[in-house]
């Protein structure tokens, strides 16, 4: 294993070459289907630590890692970068079936984690490129997820085509425990980014629960008839609206009624908080009208966002469990197989695979601010570089775009609108 100031070689790959350009372009391999049913499909991720290796999975049941700040040639504004390394079918541990999820150990790059349809789940030493840990699931693998800020446990979440999540413990080879609730499979896991024993899935029963891996049972589930219009108030302005409540001058009757009104209330809460999830009525609510897709959750951990089959977006208030009301543009979204969405670290602007294209959406707001337009084909993926404030998509047509940061400023597109410079439809937003 290496850590994270440590460096992949490559001896294949030559000299480093000069990061002078605006767009990146991967090539993936060009491998016949493992199904005739399965699309070319892509995960990808980069690397918290440097921000420089990006890990990306395929339906042709491979994934490879590329470094992308070393590039075999330059041409304009165009870089094409090669793999440091590919893991396929052909490699004697490699998976067999599509490679549907791949997530780097939060720690460090020295270990990677594959998920396939091919039932598996593999945790790779990545200068060796041998499996030291493999888990057997019991049905094709759909997403898997390490909690980015957990110091008291290494535990991977899986989605599966199974009901129950499981939590695989890399600590101990074995399984923690599993989380049961759902009534179909589990296309969606992710953890909360302000608690490392929080956990969110999205399932194929249109739900979306919320887990306390140190207890047994969801404490909620979300419906999307619960709502609330708008952002959460700012917690300063709270805490300063909450004590001037309670300054004002009441008289002692209406205060021992409210004491009394108070103790109802909070009997009741504690009586939720319990089983939140498992009432009658909570289990059976829904996010969404068919399929949960994707979850990604703010970097301030206080909201989450989710796509479902029924191409609608949805902004949650993690902390109520209300639905905000916010009205994404989105048309159509993938309703097939899982995608990955990206939100900036000031979640000002989230990244949607929108079909073959893709769209950053004002998160409040819903209203689109850009269009990324160069893949030929569906676009699975979205990741966003926050070090080098870059954005990577991944398609069907078995290409890895990066786009750069002068295309991500909606400041930009909103000048070229304003002079009449916007795109045609057939005109991607990455050319000369």
């Amino acid at each position: 294993m290496f850590s994270s100031s440590s460096s992949i070689s490559d001896p294949s790959n030559g000299v480093n070459a000069p990061l002078s350009y605006l767009i990146l372009s991967f090539n993936a391999n060009e491998v016949e289907e493992p199904y005739n049913d399965i699309e070319e499909e892509e995960n990808d991720e980069i690397d918290e630590n440097e921000g420089r290796y990006l890990l990306s999975a395929a339906s042709d049941a491979s994934a490879a890692v590329f470094d992308v700040q070393r590039a075999f040639e330059v041409g304009g504004s165009v870089a094409r970068h090669k793999s440091l390394f590919v893991i396929d079918k052909e490699h004697q541990q490699g998976h067999k079936y599509a490679v549907s999820s791949a997530t780097w150990y939060p720690i460090d790059t020295g270990l990677f984690i594959t998920g396939s349809y091919d039932h598996h789940i593999n945790v790779w030493d990545t200068n060796t490129t041998q499996v030291v840990m493999n888990f057997k699931m019991p049905g094709k693998v759909y997403k898997t997820a390490m909690s980015p800020i957990a110091t008291s446990h290494m535990l991977i979440a899986s989605g599966t085509e199974d009901v129950q999540v499981r939590l695989c413990d890399i600590a101990s080879g074995a399984f923690a425990h599993t989380l049961s609730g759902h009534r179909d499979g589990v296309m969606a896991v992710e953890w909360s980014t302000s608690s490392e024993w929080i956990l969110m899935t999205g399932g194929c029963d249109g739900a979306i629960r919320y887990w306390d891996i140190r207890r047994a049972g969801c404490f909620l589930v979300l419906d999307q008839a619960k709502s609330q219009l708008g952002r959460r108030q700012p917690l300063l302005e709270r805490s300063v609206a909450e004590k001037a409540a309670i300054s004002k001058p009441m008289g002692q009757n209406s205060s021992a009624k409210n004491r009394g009104e108070q103790k109802k209330v909070s009997s009741g809460n504690s009586k939720q908080r319990r089983h939140f999830g498992m009432m009658s009525s909570q289990n059976h609510a829904t996010a969404h009208y068919g399929a949960v897709t994707g979850l990604k959750a703010t970097e301030d951990g206080m909201y989450l966002l989710s796509a479902g089959s029924d191409s609608r977006l949805r902004l949650w208030d993690i902390e109520s469990g209300c639905n905000t009301l916010v009205n994404f543009e989105t048309g159509r979204l993938q309703n097939s197989k899982g995608i990955q969405f990206a939100v900036v670290q000031d979640s000002s602007l989230v990244f949607v695979p929108c079909m073959t294209s893709v769209k950053a959406f004002d998160l409040w707001s819903g209203k689109t601010s850009l269009t990324f337009r160069a893949h030929y084909d569906n676009v699975n993926s979205c990741w966003f570089n926050a070090q080098d404030q870059e954005l990577y998509t991944g398609g069907n047509d078995r290409q890895i775009l990066v786009w750069s940061s002068s295309e991500l400023c909606p400041d930009n597109l909103d000048n070229r609108n304003m002079n009449g410079k916007g795109l045609s439809k057939d005109e991607d937003n990455w050319s000369d």
